[in-house]
Formats: C-alpha cells, structure tokens, sequence
C-alpha cells in the first residue's frame, strides 16, 4: 500500500503543526527511509504552497478537514475575562480579539494539492466528503485519516480513504477525535490497533505515545503497516519548536502531562503548566475560537520564555526526546526491525 510513498522503514514523521514539522524534518525522515507528513494547518493556502515548495524528498500532508466545535458570544467573553490577568503582562487585550469560527482555508487548500498533486493526504479532526475524496484519489493521491475509535474507523472506511493513521490517547497535541465533547476511551495503542483492525481492511498506521523502538515494534506486531513518531521528534536538530518549549520537554519539573481544552477549545495533550492548572476546569469548548483568542498570550509566552503560558503539546513518551539529528533518533526507532 505505502511503496508508492518510498518507505524503506515503516516510520511516519507526525505533521506537528505550528512549527515543529518543518521542511528539514520531513527530508530528514525521508532520509531514514520513512517518510514525514507536511502540515497544513494554522496557514494560508498560499503559506502552505510555499511550505510544500521548500520539500525535497517524498512526503504527505495533513489537512485540518472541518469539524468545528461553536461557542456563543457569552462563554467566549466570560473566558477572554478569565485570561485577561495573565495577557496583561504582555499589553495583549483579549477583548479585542473578535471571536472567529474559520476553517483554516480548507478549500483552498483542497484546490492547492488538486492542482499540484501530492503522494498522499491525511485528515484530522473531521471527515472530508466523498466528492473531495474522489478528486484527489483521481489526482493520483493517497488519502488517509485519522481516527480514535472502532466506529470513527468504520466512518471513515465507509466514506472511501485508503488508509487509516489510528492515534492512541497518549498521543501529543490535539486529539484527532470526531467528538471533541468527549475524550476517546484510554486503550493502549495497540490494543487500540487490533479492535481497529477487526472492523477495516484498510492498511493503519499507529500512532499516540511511540517513543521507543520496543513501542514501534508492539504496534507493527499488532497489525499496524507503519508507525508514526511527533514527540520524539520534538528536540531533533530539525524540529522547530520554540526554545521555550524545547527546554520545558527536558525540565525534570515537568513531570506529567494532561489532557486539556484550556489553550484552544479542542482537547489536546500537553505537559502541565500553571495555566492548564488553573483554566482547564472553567475553559469552555470552542474550536478554533479559542485558539484564535489565546494565539496572542502564547506566542508572547514562547518569545519571552514563559513555558507557564505556553500550550506545552508533548505526548507520554516525552522524557524520550533527545536533542540530536532526527535521523539518529529515527534509526534509534527502527533498530529491532
């Protein structure tokens, strides 16, 4: 299924968006006989062009597929209230920010890779419809999607991907989950794999918390084609994670991490921080209005080195991270292959 793609080894590169996934980290996973997937989102089509432009080497990319989580005005204000403290010491005002319920230039991303095709598309957060699906498969690309459970796996068979990247609840970042109401069961991964597999024939590649290579060979023994790796990758040389949050994933003080709503109204794991723990409890849902409304605090957050106001994502495998070129941390992964 994924010779097409140019795989040697069965490693993904995640498709950290926001900064961590760059160019030379998708090369430098090609490089290691895997490939890396490029993100689309958080940017213009024409941002993302340019993005893809800068690739030199097999890749895929992933799309954030609409699947919005609305608030009203009311909530969305009482919460800008609540962050008001902590954006005053940057002079951000919180009650400026419009609340924006956009789709992250979905369409125009669509057209981007129907015009200049790509090998292969994955989706997250929801489920693109049958017609888009079919003009990039006659555009000759791959597509795949993410998925947390047997019935969103079920979904997406029956809606006609090729492929299915099925991430675990230890993974980092957002959760991929089609109900962002509610959290996915907490199976083991390859637990996760092999109740996925008895629904679909379709080829998955397992994700959420693989930071070693014993983990990379529990889920290809489950029944995964390939394993895909963010977190681990977070230090690498090619990572482009601010030095804020680099330095974070290597503090011994931060000892645990946790699922949180808090920074963008979207459930997503991350290490804790004082602002997972004192606005996860009274944050609202509301996706992407609230990462919109909480950009401002945290980019000022990573440029001043505050990591207690900065959405720290990082799956469990965190204390794995090294800071070293992602190709040895790569060859690290598939040593008992």
């Amino acid at each position: 299924m994924f010779a097409g793609l140019g795989l040697s080894v069965p490693v993904v590169a995640a498709p950290m968006a926001g900064g961590p996934t760059t160019p030379r980290l998708v090369a430098a996973a090609a490089a290691a006989g895997g490939i890396g997937l490029v993100p689309a989102g958080y940017q213009t089509a024409e941002a993302f062009g340019r993005r893809l432009a800068e690739v030199r080497a097999p890749f895929g990319v992933n799309l954030f597929a609409p699947n919005p989580v609305p608030i009203d005005d009311a909530s969305y204000h009482r919460y800008a209230r609540e962050l008001q403290g902590e954006a005053d010491d940057y002079g951000i005002d919180l009650g400026g920010i419009a609340r924006t319920e956009d789709d992250d230039h979905w369409r125009d991303k669509i057209d981007l890779l129907l015009a200049d095709p790509v090998p292969a598309a994955t989706f997250t957060f929801g489920i693109p419809d049958a017609a888009v699906l079919k003009a990039l498969r006659a555009a000759g690309t791959l597509t795949g999607q993410s998925v947390t459970s047997a019935a969103e796996a079920r979904q997406a068979t029956d809606a006609g991907v090729d492929f299915l990247c099925v991430q675990g609840i230890a993974a980092g970042g957002h959760s991929a989950t089609l109900t962002p109401d509610r959290l996915p069961a907490d199976v083991p991964l390859a637990g996760l794999v092999r109740e996925i597999a008895r629904v679909t024939d379709l080829p998955l590649i397992a994700a959420g918390g693989i930071a070693t290579a014993d983990a990379v060979v529990e889920v290809l023994e489950a029944g995964a084609a390939a394993a895909m790796v963010g977190t681990v990758l977070l230090r690498s040389d090619e990572s482009g994670v601010s030095e804020t949050h680099r330095t974070a994933l290597a503090d011994p003080a931060r000892d645990r991490t946790v699922l949180t709503h808090a920074f963008t109204g979207r459930p997503a794991r991350g290490l804790a921080n004082a602002f997972t723990d004192r606005y996860d409890e009274v944050a609202p849902l509301g996706y992407p209005a609230l990462h919109h409304l909480t950009s401002p605090l945290r980019k000022a957050a990573a440029a001043a080195g505050d990591s207690d106001r900065l959405h720290l994502w990082a799956g469990t495998g965190y204390r794995h991270a090294t800071a070293e070129p992602a190709a040895a941390i790569l060859r690290r992964l598939t040593a008992k292959l």
